[in-house]
């Protein structure tokens, strides 16, 4: 295991702040696996330290196929956000900014570098645009941490034909988001996690890590069709650990040697079980409804998380504590109830649960902020 630290740029004078990034194994192949982008979303910190454990010991095994990049807490920037006693790790302070949104885009740069050079072959065609990414993000001089931070995760993930975003939701049942064009790979990935649900789209929306990673691949894939072949470079996900409560050493193990299981599948490994049988279901980010409330007030859950609802079924019941107005807040889709707000005491207009339809139903952007 090699062990190399990324200094952040930008930092005030006096500080020094920097991401840690192990390596396991060697080869011309790389899988990169990151942890808690949102900083406050602790168990995939957790399932990185289960990560650790497992690789080193693979690694002396003699079992890894390539090299295998872990960042077991990737936002530095994030850990440090104590606020009055509260951790925070969402948001860049100085700008609101979401870690994981506006990430650079490197396609049109990537073109012009290549043009003229790019041939039949698909690829060493891929082998070139990868190449061009790489040093058109290496001669951009980040000016404030967060853009260090963002140009330091990419600069590692582009070389990465597998790249896994380990993230978690409020409360919520494990799920994945990645792309329709890779269905395939996330349903494998979904069977070794056991994720109810995978959420498919192209742009969802602000640019997120994921999307950052694979979707260059899909745009440049587009722009040469009718002259050179592509390969897609990078398969991407970003994977939800649930909610924010769920801190177990049993869940992170779990977690952990399934995503070894999906690296094997993907032959970064060998030698690993195969998955059980699992049925993750696949259903586009257009057709994730978001329940929001129409008045402030104490939020009371009545459906349980993972459960199929049906149009109309009660989710929540909303009590203003001054008036006593109750008023109910149902589905609006038959889909799968697989998120939903971790606070009780909710402000009018907020976002409290999401289903998941099987029918695309919203444009414009699907994430939440």
């Amino acid at each position: 295991m090699r062990l190399q630290e990324h200094p952040l740029h930008g930092s005030a004078s006096g500080t020094r702040r920097a991401v840690t990034s192990f390596h396991y194994g060697q080869g011309p192949r790389r899988a990169l696996l990151q942890a808690s982008l949102h900083a406050d979303e602790v168990p995939a910190m957790l399932v990185a330290q289960h990560l650790r454990r497992r690789l080193a010991e693979l690694e002396q095994q003699g079992r890894l196929q390539g090299e295998i990049v872990l960042l077991p807490a990737c936002n530095p920037l994030g850990l440090a956000q104590q606020i009055w006693g509260r951790h925070q790790g969402r948001f860049e302070l100085d700008s609101g900014h979401n870690f994981n949104r506006h990430y650079p885009d490197l396609v049109d740069e990537a073109l012009q570098r290549t043009a003229g050079r790019l041939g039949a072959d698909a690829q060493a065609n891929t082998a070139l645009l990868r190449q061009a990414m790489q040093q058109a993000l290496a001669e951009r001089r980040p000016q404030t941490e967060l853009q260090s931070l963002r140009q330091i995760l990419l600069g590692l993930a582009l070389g990465a034909e597998v790249v896994l975003d380990l993230h978690c939701d409020n409360e919520g049942v494990m799920h994945l988001y990645s792309t329709p064009q890779q269905a395939e790979q996330t349903a494998q990935l979904g069977q070794c996690l056991q994720a109810r649900l995978a959420l498919l789209a192209n742009e969802s929306g602000d640019a997120p890590f994921d999307e950052a990673c694979s979707g260059p691949w899909l745009r440049l894939q587009q722009a040469l069709a009718d002259r050179h072949p592509v390969a897609l470079g990078c398969y991407a996900a970003t994977v939800e650990h649930r909610g924010v409560c769920d801190v177990r050493h049993e869940l992170a193990a779990q977690d952990a040697e399934g995503l070894l299981q999906f690296l094997g599948l993907q032959g970064f490994i060998s030698g690993m079980a195969a998955p059980a049988p699992w049925d993750c279901s696949l259903r586009p980010l257009a057709g994730s409804m978001p329940i929001s409330t129409p008045h402030a007030g104490v939020l009371v859950y009545h459906a349980e998380l993972g459960a199929e609802l049906r149009v109309g079924d009660l989710i929540a019941e909303l009590i203003e504590p001054v008036s006593g107005e109750s008023t109910p807040l149902r589905s609006p889709v038959d889909g799968l109830h697989y998120a939903r707000e971790q606070q009780r005491w909710v402000q009018a207009g907020q976002s409290i649960a999401r289903v998941a339809g099987t029918e695309a139903t919203r444009t414009g952007k699907l994430l939440s902020a």
